[in-house]
This record gives C-alpha cells, sequence and structure tokens, in this order.
C-alpha cells in the first residue's frame, strides 16, 4: 500500500518526516519510504506556499481495510490541524492521500481507489517511482515510471534530500 504526504504550512519538512516515523507503527515491516521533495502547489489558491511531499509504501496488518486505514490517516492530519476543508486546495499542515491498497478498487463518497489523480501528478509521481518505479495502480496499463515519462504537467519538483 502507497500513501503520499505532503505538507505546506509550517516546517513541512518536519511534519512529514514526524508522520513517516509515526505511520511505521502501522506496519511490522520497514517503511519504503521516498526522498523528500518540494513541488509548486498545483490547483491551489493564489500565493499558496511550496509543498513538501514524500511517499510511503508499508504493509497492512491482515485486518487492515481501505476504509480503516483512511479512518486513521484523517486522524492523524486532525492530530497535526487539517481542518475541513473551506477552500479547495487550500494550505494545510498534512496532507496524507491513500494512493493504492494493494489491487483494491473503491469508488464511494469517501473513498476512491487507487487515487483518482495519482497518475497525473508528478509530486505523486516522483517520489512513488523512488520506492515502486515497475508498479502499475490498478485501472492503468503503463507502470509509475511510465506514467512519469509520458506526464505533461507544470509542476516543479526538486529532491531536497532523505526523508528521516
Amino acid at each position: 500500500m502507497f500513501i503520499a504526504l505532503g505538507s505546506n504550512i509550517g516546517d513541512s519538512a518536519k511534519t512529514v518526516c514526524e508522520m513517516a516515523r509515526r505511520l511505521s507503527q502501522f506496519t511490522s515491516r520497514p517503511l519504503r519510504s521516498s526522498s523528500l521533495w518540494e513541488s509548486t502547489p498545483i490547483d491551489c489558491p493564489p500565493g499558496s506556499p511550496n509543498f513538501i511531499n514524500a511517499v510511503i509504501g508499508l504493509e497492512p496488518p491482515p485486518d487492515e481495510t481501505p476504509e480503516s486505514l483512511l479512518a486513521r490517516l484523517q486522524a492523524l492530519e486532525a492530530e497535526f490541524g487539517r481542518r475541513p476543508k473551506r477552500i479547495l486546495n487550500e494550505p494545510r499542515p498534512l496532507d496524507l492521500d491513500l494512493i493504492a491498497f494493494g489491487v483494491e478498487t473503491r469508488k464511494t463518497p469517501a473513498l476512491t481507489l487507487p487515487h483518482p489523480r495519482a497518475h497525473l501528478r508528478r509530486f505523486v509521481l516522483e517520489p512513488l517511482s523512488e520506492v515502486a518505479p515497475d508498479l502499475v495502480l490498478p485501472g492503468q496499463t503503463a507502470s509509475v515510471n511510465e506514467l512519469l515519462r509520458a506526464l505533461r504537467s507544470d509542476e516543479v519538483l526538486r529532491r531536497i534530500g532523505p526523508l528521516e
């Protein structure tokens, strides 16, 4: 399973690194972690600060479902100061997106799997290519690396260091 982490309020690098440490408690196996990436905001309100992004891969416990994991991720977002959206894609202290949960697919009001825009977002594909370059997301026919090579986007990303 893969989770995208992002932040663009406060000490975003520290927040994303702390969240990766917290998510390591969700699995008994070592996390697969990307680097930290700085990305320009996409489809955000004017003047939004850059994001710090990363992707982690983990093996969920046998009793974990996409829905139970989503609830846990949303609780972590709230703990880190995320409030209900007032404006689409507004700045936020923490954003956790469930990108894929194995081969599971969902399309409910609460959850769409795989993430419906993951294949269109450089800030997801670039870090995901570090941990799962050959992954084919459910519903896609190309690997993450192939999607990344074919992507045409105005996003600007810069690797800023390891996820510690």
